[in-house]
């Protein structure tokens, strides 16, 4: 096996990009260096791990390559499998969508073409949560506190004023649902870390729960802080889906 750079020439290489003496300048580019390293070398692992995915390997097995537990593969490369998952469609798809997901990104759509927009954002998604009210999502919100109009005002508020005050339900019983729908850059986040959050919890579909969790890894969006405001927590809405996921997963009784 070829070798990696030894301490010697790591300090080399710092001493040469500060290009200076002084211990501070020295510290940033040893700091700077550092994290290029930690970066190619996540590359380089995410790289054989989505090889190791695309081929059927499981996260066990993975796991057991790398020498530590399948949480911890999943918490490390869930969103870097997520991303080339994302990178490598033209356009995100159904396939290992729920059911009662296709229905939450169906009304995310309506909402967003009545709101007069052509993408459908974070806090499309959101609103299209409600649309499967037997869904893990809804149960966890409404556990929560949080109501749909609740969710429909806030959303509102947070669109131009000139923007239509009425978004979209559910698709009725015969309508056809829109086809997949462009997103915005924070609705195509969503769904990319839903799908990560699949990986983490070693889910094999995306459900509304996924759904819901993902609407939390981006704190700046629109629906991340609606959340926020009406006291649904990110911690608190995790414990909740968790809490359910185990009532589904639980033996029956006797």
């Amino acid at each position: 096996m070829t070798p990696p750079p030894s301490l010697q020439d790591l300090i080399e290489t710092v001493r040469q990009d500060a290009q200076s003496a002084n211990a501070l300048d020295q510290l940033a580019a040893a700091a700077a260096t550092v994290a290029q390293i930690e970066d190619t070398s996540d590359a380089l692992l995410g790289h054989f791990v989505d090889r190791c995915r695309r081929e059927g390997r499981s996260w066990s097995e993975i796991s057991a390559a790398l020498g530590v537990t399948k949480q911890a593969v999943h918490k490390r490369f869930a969103t870097a499998v997520a991303d080339q998952i994302i990178a490598s469609i033209p356009a995100p798809t159904m396939e290992r969508f729920t059911a009662r997901a296709r229905v939450v990104i169906a009304s995310a759509a309506l909402a967003a073409r009545d709101a007069g927009q052509d993408k459908a954002a974070a806090v499309h998604i959101l609103i299209g949560l409600f649309a499967a009210p037997e869904g893990i999502a809804a149960q966890a919100l409404q556990a929560l506190g949080v109501t749909r109009d609740a969710v429909r005002a806030a959303a509102l508020a947070s669109l131009p004023a000139d923007e239509p005050d009425e978004p979209a339900g559910p698709p009725a019983d015969g309508e056809a649902a829109p086809p997949v729908p462009r997103f915005t850059a924070d609705g195509r986040m969503v769904m990319r870390d839903a799908l990560a959050i699949a990986l983490e919890l070693g889910h094999n579909y995306v459900g509304t729960e996924h759904l819901l969790l993902g609407l939390y890894r981006n704190p700046e969006s629109p629906a991340a802080e609606i959340l926020a405001a009406l006291g649904a927590g990110e911690s608190a809405a995790r414990a909740s889906v968790l809490s359910q996921l185990r009532e589904y997963q639980a033996p029956p009784a006797g």
